[in-house]
């Protein structure tokens, strides 16, 4: 049974997240409904990174088994006429060897935050940024991003939802630049907590906007108290945008 990769880009804003829910619509079962009108058959769809309610891709990496060969670029094809007007594009679609998963072979997941921080709120992305009015001071964010890598109790920055059996994660990379008007933030690691990357995006906007210093986001860290997390950035600014294989 041939596996192919996918590649994917989806606006997160129209669905209930990527998982497949009952009567609520998912990156998931629009790509599902799309391989079966496709092939005529249902099969499943596993994905690197079940992303929230909300939140955008660029880079979600997913795969399925078909029971018949197809040319990858038929795969990708076929199932973007499918997914017409739905906001979903297979970007690439490549066969794969049986034993290789889109989420267990994973060794590295990449996510994007963006913040538009100027007076005037955004005209074509309001559902795209997280928008906040006063100016960040993107610097100091960075310097204090630099606190969270390294692997650590991220009880702090984990939903309370998280069925994740252990809040121990090690970040490979915490990165803010200022991108014109915009701030990004920039995380990596093998695999992130329920909302991690939203409750470390909006407390390190905490140090940007000077409410908190590089030492209080350190202190939020070690105090592995969900209380101690500042404001939670909404969902509409997050992005997936990688996933690597290979070696960690």
């Amino acid at each position: 049974m041939p596996r192919y990769r996918l590649l994917l880009e989806y606006d997160g804003g129209p669905f209930k997240g990527f998982q497949a829910q009952a009567d609520q619509p998912s990156v998931q079962s629009s790509l599902e409904r799309a391989a079966q009108a496709f092939t005529g058959e249902f099969a499943r769809m596993h994905v690197a990174g079940r992303t929230d309610t909300g939140v955008h891709a660029t880079g979600q990496v997913a795969h399925i088994d078909l029971t018949k060969t197809w040319k990858p670029d038929v795969v990708r094809d076929a199932l973007n006429a499918h997914l017409v007007p739905e906001p979903i594009v297979v970007l690439e679609a490549e066969e794969m060897s049986g034993d290789w998963h889109a989420r267990f072979s994973a060794t590295s997941r990449r996510y994007l935050y963006r913040i538009l921080d100027r007076r005037p709120p955004p005209a074509l992305d309001r559902t795209r940024v997280w928008w906040v009015k006063s100016p960040l001071d993107a610097d100091a964010m960075h310097a204090a991003a630099q606190r969270l890598i390294g692997t650590h109790d991220f009880t702090t920055f984990r939903d309370m939802q998280c069925q994740a059996k252990s809040p121990i994660r090690t970040l490979d990379q915490a990165r803010v630049r200022r991108v014109g008007q915009e701030v990004w933030l920039e995380f990596a690691a093998r695999s992130f907590l329920h909302r991690q990357v939203r409750s470390m995006s909006g407390s390190l906007a905490e140090v940007g906007a000077g409410r908190w210093t590089a030492d209080d986001l350190n202190a939020a860290l070690e105090a592995a108290d969900r209380a101690r997390c500042g404001q939670v950035a909404p969902a509409h600014g997050l992005y997936l945008t990688g996933v690597e294989y290979g070696r960690p």
